[in-house]
């Protein structure tokens, strides 16, 4: 008998689906800090990635040895996951290429994607992804790397756009501390911390703008940190409006203690598991045309949103009804696997 077709097999056209990441994306510079947070993620489980961080976490005239430490970890036995990446300097620094020779030549396991931060025009970004290409293929890694890249100057949010618009960009970050400084004082500090960083028009415009470019190209959304560290309830007071009110799907974590705070409000709740299992079960069964529920009628419109829902409680961990965990199987449930080494692919 022939399998029914799965959601990811008919809702896009033989189009891409839009990128869909773990929801947390927690920050770790110095050795001991990656060390604590790769020990954390072995211990939680792949539900919020580790960002190693070249750019703030090496110190000054260090920084290939920092780079050195970065790729020995990537792969080693505190990488359980694959879900481990990398933020390099800037484009002006003159260390980002040798971050990148130094830590795609000696991982062991390629990042799983690489951050831009400080980027400025697309063509920058465009540069810099040439280049992470450039060494994939030299170093014999099969699949292409990622790229994240952070929008926290003016020159960023004017060319966001096209920026989303790269082939090999997977995710925008707003920078939401440098941004509100590079205004030099016209946008007070309250704008850096909420309420203020959610009520202030420019910076209401730079999040809105960073999450309809991504939108608009099947990238994700990355929220910037939330300064709270010890008020929890703060934390997840920001991250659901920064899903609710700004439609990100992620968040960057400085400390521990957020993780379980982001991860909790970007994850569906049980109600939305269990409605978007009865509608997909349904569809799957009328071959995938419009059907009635509750007195509501749905079509391949709303089941791709159905669709995104279980995609983003696949990727926080959450656990699924069996009877919708086979959507998940190899051939339908990732649209990037993690990079490996090997002979390029042809």
């Amino acid at each position: 008998m022939t399998r029914p077709l799965s959601p990811a097999q008919v809702l896009f056209d033989g189009e891409t689906p839009p990128a869909v990441l773990p929801p947390c994306d927690h920050y770790a510079g110095s050795e001991k800090l990656m060390r604590r947070s790769l020990a954390l993620q072995r211990e939680r489980g792949p539900v919020f990635d580790v960002t190693l961080d070249c750019e703030d976490g090496a110190a000054v005239g260090h920084e290939a040895a920092h780079a050195e430490l970065v790729a020995s970890l990537l792969g080693s036995e505190h990488d359980a996951f694959g879900r481990v990446g990398i933020r390099i300097h800037d484009y002006r620094h003159p260390a980002w290429r040798e971050d990148l020779r130094i830590i795609l030549g000696a991982a062991s396991r390629p990042p799983a994607y690489i951050t831009l931060p400080k980027v400025r025009h697309a063509s920058e970004a465009a540069e810099m992804c040439a280049y992470i290409e450039a060494l994939r293929r030299r170093d014999g890694i099969l699949h292409a790397i990622p790229v994240h890249v952070l929008v926290e100057t003016h020159e960023a949010l004017a060319s966001v756009f096209a920026i989303a618009a790269l082939p090999p960009v997977e995710a925008l970050s707003f920078g939401l501390m440098d941004f509100v400084s590079a205004h030099s004082g016209a946008i007070p500090d309250s704008a850096m911390r909420s309420p203020g960083q959610f009520d202030h028009p420019l910076v209401r415009r730079a999040k809105l703008e960073i999450a309809a470019a991504c939108h608009a190209h099947g990238k994700v959304p990355s929220h910037n940190v939330s300064t709270e560290i010890r008020d929890m309830t703060v934390v997840a007071s920001d991250a659901r409006r920064a899903r609710e009110e700004f439609a990100y799907s992620r968040m960057w974590s400085i400390h521990p203690a957020q993780i379980d705070a982001i991860v909790t409000a970007f994850t569906p709740r049980d109600d939305e598991i269990g409605v978007a299992t009865e509608i997909l079960l349904a569809a799957q069964t009328n071959d995938w045309g419009p059907i009635r529920h509750h007195d509501t009628l749905h079509d391949r419109a709303s089941y791709r949103y159905y669709w995104s829902v279980l995609r983003r409680a696949h990727a926080a961990g959450r656990p699924l009804p069996d009877s919708v965990n086979v959507f998940f199987t190899p051939s339908s449930h990732s649209r990037r696997s993690t990079p490996s080494r090997g002979q390029d692919a042809p």
